[in-house]
């Protein structure tokens, strides 16, 4: 817990002081917008992470029943979907200032272009949401930890083509539609990269250790909650 959080500290900390103290050289079309580079894709970087974590616990549940596993597995989606979240906003206010600089804020078109990356992130997101009303519509608690954990495999595995393979290949003005990578090395500079990947690294850990935290929360709650005896409770 303490490894993640310390890397955490340090990456991000680290990526905030280049990001805005340090000279970059700029990236044509963007301006200083090109920050965001630093904290939108992370964010999705991030929310992957969780997802991962959480499919791995959802799967070791379904192999041997075990109310923890389903506790591990719930609080990584709920940090997932923070996460995505997370970076679906900074995806819409870049857009904003880049692709829509032209409109007025009045114009919906100025913030949400129905970009296919950005649709197709959107949907996700629904789709894994529904995660949570599953889990609150089934009371019993282990019929409810095994619907979720297999509703949770099947969302994981479709999140990854809607956000990843799919607005690839269909166009749009979000960078790496067309097949084409999302940088390229002739369009960020190596300061650019070093810095992109101590924030990645940094907001992984930092989402790493959230969910480690979370878990502990839990577990203490569970402790506190079989320790309390009939006496606490009519007192």
């Amino acid at each position: 817990m303490r490894i993640a959080g310390l890397i955490a500290t340090i990456g991000i900390s680290a990526a905030l002081l280049l990001a805005f103290f340090g000279e970059l050289p700029p990236i044509p079309g963007l301006g200083w917008t090109d920050r965001n580079l630093f904290f939108h894709v992370p964010m999705w970087f991030s929310m992957y992470s969780l997802m991962g974590i959480s499919f791995f616990w959802s799967g070791s549940y379904l192999v041997k029943e075990n109310l923890p596993k389903d506790t591990r597995a719930r609080e990584g989606a709920i940090l997932a979907a923070f996460f995505g979240l997370m970076g679906l906003f900074t995806g819409i206010l870049w857009s904003r200032v880049t692709w829509a600089e032209a409109l007025p804020d009045t114009d919906i078109q100025a913030w949400w272009g129905w970009d296919p990356k950005q649709t197709f992130a959107l949907i996700a997101l629904l789709m894994y949401g529904a995660y949570f009303v599953l889990r609150a519509s089934v009371q019993e608690e282990r019929l409810r930890a095994r619907m979720a954990a297999v509703y949770n495999i099947i969302a994981t595995l479709l999140v990854i083509p809607l956000t990843f393979f799919l607005p690839r290949y269909l166009g749009g003005l979000h960078p790496g539609s067309d097949g084409l990578p999302a940088f390229r090395t002739e369009d960020i500079s190596p300061t650019h990269r070093l810095i992109f990947y101590t924030a990645a690294i940094g907001f992984i850990a930092l989402a790493v250790w959230l969910w480690q935290l979370r878990v502990r929360l839990c577990q203490l709650q569970s402790y506190t909650t079989i320790s309390r005896s009939p006496l606490d409770e009519n007192a």
